[in-house]
């Protein structure tokens, strides 16, 4: 029941009771189920949503409000449009005039029973709350991302993650709970440490950053750790691009000989989208907990399937914390075909692309951070990176720092430079470093660095 309305929340189903799971599926009755009886769902959902947040959530109340449109304005999905996108800046600059929390809470806030926070790589960290349903609908997100990597009763999920405010894994835990696989913490350990532990318990999954999944390989092979004797089978991935990146997925299913999955979601949304067994080179949305718009993110109009565009997305089931038309800022690709797994869900074509705002043009070439990393991590040699954008001379000079195993040729510095020469049109300053220079990340890794002042 919806906390204080007596209206059912039609976003939530109970999975008490029910059949068991088909291999490699959550919801097998949702993910395969037609499209346009897919959207009839979507708007059964979206509608009663809207009613529910309308003079209760101040912060979308007022927003549609200054707009001129209110929710029962909204008579069809087509409606959806109607309504104003959101902005993560407008989100904190609400919560920066209403603290702590801000208006976007449709229930008092001894309603809510967590609460989280984004990474905060840039800027104050944005505070998200989640009702007990709200939470139970994002771990149940998790469960479809679990379900999709082939995640069963008979799996031993180990989380390599700190468990500190940003919400990372915290919903990965619940996710596993949904499809009652054993959850190991690898919180308060040093990597050694998490390997040994990993060892001993007989993880069969690992979930992190595909950053730290990297980084426990190399810890590995730096004490001689033989991996082989973890009985991993599978790698889920957040918190950061990585796993859709050709290279870097290459290279973490090598290290840990397993299939490296990608996931894709935010704080402030829910985890939306995930990769099948079949890898097809994408990952579904749950379009039975999400919809999406893709835009052009100069114009704010909407692009065709097929087209490179923004993703503007609306969450059905977090009615304490909604995000209606939010700007993710992440470029994705739509590909509405039916997927060999049987899903009729859209895909995102390589996944997250990448970000708008993460683009950076070099003397007149439009440079993206995964493009880059995608042609260091060929390099099998380079244990580590650190690209730095900066003006020398009134001229962009681009400077990438690399840590090489020690059994390297340092030679391949001049491999990379050529390589991405060939790439970017410009050559860019490729030199090693020494070992150990370097940061390590467990969460968000930060290597791409502009300075033009």
């Amino acid at each position: 029941m919806m906390i204080g309305t007596g209206i059912r929340d039609v976003s939530a189903t109970s999975l008490e009771g029910a059949p068991p799971r088909a291999p490699g599926y959550f919801d097998e009755a949702t993910e395969t189920m037609p499209r346009a009886q897919l959207a009839d769902l979507q708007w059964q959902k979206l509608q009663a949503m809207l009613a529910e947040l309308w003079g209760r959530n101040r912060f979308y109340t007022d927003k549609w409000k200054a707009a001129g449109v209110q929710a029962s304005d909204i008579k069809s999905l087509a409606d959806l449009a109607r309504l104003p996108m959101t902005t993560k800046s407008e989100l904190m600059a609400d919560q920066a005039a209403h603290g702590p929390f801000g208006r976007n809470l449709t229930y008092p806030v001894d309603a809510y029973v967590r609460m989280h926070q984004t990474s905060g790589t840039t800027g104050e960290p944005l505070k998200v709350m989640d009702t007990e349903a709200s939470w139970d609908w994002f771990g149940r997100c998790w469960g479809h991302v679990l379900a999709g990597a082939g995640v069963t009763t008979g799996d031993r999920l180990f989380m390599a993650f700190g468990f500190g405010p940003f919400i990372g894994f915290w919903s990965a835990v619940e996710g596993a709970r949904k499809v009652g696989a054993v959850m190991i913490p690898g919180g308060g350990r040093d990597s050694m440490q998490r390997l040994e532990l990993m060892r001993s318990a007989g993880a069969t999954v690992l979930c992190c950053t595909p950053t730290y999944a990297l980084r426990l390989a190399e810890v590995a092979r730096e004490a001689g750790f033989d991996l082989s004797t973890i009985p991993v089978h599978a790698t889920v991935h957040a918190g950061e691009p990585g796993a859709n990146i050709p290279a870097t997925k290459k290279r973490i299913e090598e290290s840990w000989s397993a299939r490296c999955f990608d996931h894709a979601g935010a704080s402030e949304v829910g985890a939306h989208s995930f990769e099948c067994h079949l890898q097809p080179g994408g990952t579904h949305l749950i379009e039975s907990e999400f919809i999406a718009e893709v835009i052009d993110p100069s114009t704010g109009m909407p692009v065709a399937p097929g087209e490179r565009g923004e993703l503007v997305i609306t969450n059905l089931g977090r009615w304490g914390y909604p995000a209606i038309r939010y700007r993710t800022g992440d470029l994705v690709v739509v590909n509405l075909d039916r997927c060999g797994c049987g899903r009729t869900s859209l895909r995102f074509e390589g996944g997250i692309l990448g970000r708008a705002d993460d683009m950076v043009t070099v003397r007149g070439v439009n440079v993206y951070p995964a493009g880059v990393e995608n042609i260091i991590r060929k390099f099998r040699e380079v244990d580590e990176f650190r690209i730095t954008v900066k003006k020398v001379k009134q001229l962009d000079e681009m400077d990438i720092e690399v840590e090489l195993c020690q059994s390297a040729d340092r030679d391949v510095a001049h491999e990379i430079a050529v390589k991405l020469d060939s790439m970017l049109a410009f050559r860019p300053s490729v030199r090693h470093v020494a070992a150990n220079t370097l940061p390590r990340f467990e969460m968000k890794a930060k290597r791409f660095h502009v300075h033009r002042e």
